[in-house]
């Protein structure tokens, strides 16, 4: 009996006294469970691990990205190289003949100081935006997906976009007695003005010769507010419009197809040969978290979201760049969004939104392999 009574109080003694293993296995789940994903440390831990995530990827394709710009926006020193498989190995090796390694990195510190805070942004609002519109696996459609990342694109790009208009003036530089500095080429879009129509002039003139004062008063400050409108911060939201309808394809096919890629690679048919054991849920606590992906895996889904996304909204971008360096060629006039593209069109007809395509593939796979890859570790590591 006392025998009996020893085995069923070591029984008992079990069930409560759980290893040390399960015992830290509970203790991390629960704190996870604990991290409500509106918490400010959720948000502080998802926004630090999308900005590490968006500069790793960017440093990765710096050279390529400095290349693309180059071609998207029709530099005339690189035009020749475009249409040519090795067109963009000849133009890298150009740029580092006449400037070094350096010239394929310019403008990359203003890069890696609009992505931290883009892809903070960006991977932080698709988590919040995503706890709203999916509350439940029952809701995991590719609809909510794709609006959660297109609101999630459209977020972090208006408040990063000036920052990008700068880099890419500053890339779309190519003489060594050219080069602006930060402060340099932040001051020169601010005060770039689009010369007034020579209609407006002669208009202007003859009012001036026949008006009152009061209407030279009037006019002229018609004049200047037709002006002042068209210049200033305004400059620095150069092909805003485009940005945003690209964003919206870009960002939710992004997320889309990463997420949807995820699933597949985690199919029970192999998810053994896909998947890190360790790191799936070691209770029901958060059950509903997925293990990691392996490496090749991880980079594989991430690799396959960045060529669907690009396709996607590339003739968008295309037209954004050729808007942003506005103030850098001809004139000085701002072309619209319809007139940017008539002139694309009238350039080079269809072709001439999918230039420097080929480059885009090798510069965003990579990136967005790296993107999802060092975001997903991330949030593993920061333990969201």
């Amino acid at each position: 009996m006392l025998a009996s009574e020893a085995e069923s109080s070591k029984g008992v003694g079990s069930t409560r006294m759980p290893t040390g293993e399960n015992t830290i296995a509970t203790k991390t789940a629960q704190r996870r469970k604990n991290r409500d994903k509106q918490s400010l440390d959720y948000v502080l831990r998802s926004g630090l691990a999308g900005g590490l995530a968006g500069c790793a990827a960017k440093t990765i394709v710096g050279p390529l990205d400095r290349v693309k710009i180059l071609f998207q926006a029709s530099n005339p020193q690189f035009a020749k190289y475009t249409g040519s498989w090795f067109g963009v190995v000849t133009a890298m090796n150009d740029i580092y003949s006449q400037n070094g390694a350096l010239g394929l990195f310019k403008g990359h510190s203003v890069t890696l100081l609009r992505i931290f805070p883009y892809a903070s942004i960006k991977f932080l609002a698709y988590e919040q935006i995503r706890h709203v519109f999916i509350k439940s696996r029952d809701q995991e459609t590719s609809i909510r997906r794709l609006a959660s990342g297109s609101l999630a694109g459209i977020t972090s790009v208006f408040f990063t976009y000036p920052l990008e208009v700068v880099r890419v003036r500053l890339a779309f530089e190519t003489k060594r007695d050219s080069r602006s500095s930060l402060p340099g080429i932040c001051k020169q879009i601010y005060h770039e003005q689009p010369p007034l129509p020579s209609n407006a002039t002669s208009t202007h003139a003859s009012s001036v010769l026949t008006a009152s004062p009061s209407a030279i008063a009037a006019t002229t400050s018609s004049t200047v507010q037709q002006i002042t409108r068209r210049s200033g911060l305004a400059n620095f939201y150069r092909g805003f419009t485009p940005t945003m309808w690209g964003m919206l394809p870009y960002a939710g096919m992004s997320f889309l197809t990463h997420d949807t890629a995820g699933d597949w690679l985690r199919h029970p048919s192999i998810v053994e040969y896909t998947t890190l054991p360790s790191t799936a849920a070691s209770s029901s606590v958060e059950a509903h978290k997925p293990a990691q992906l392996k490496v090749w895996a991880e980079l594989l889904s991430g690799g396959f979201a960045g060529l669907v996304s690009q396709t996607a909204s590339y003739p968008l971008e295309v037209i954004r760049r050729r808007m942003q360096v506005g103030g850098a060629v001809g004139d000085g006039h701002r072309l619209g969004m319809a007139e940017t593209t008539r002139a694309i069109w009238r350039e080079r007809g269809f072709r001439g939104f999918w230039v420097g395509l080929t480059i885009g593939y090798i510069k965003v796979v990579p990136m967005a392999a790296t993107s999802f890859f060092v975001y997903e570790r991330g949030k593993y590591w920061l333990g969201i």
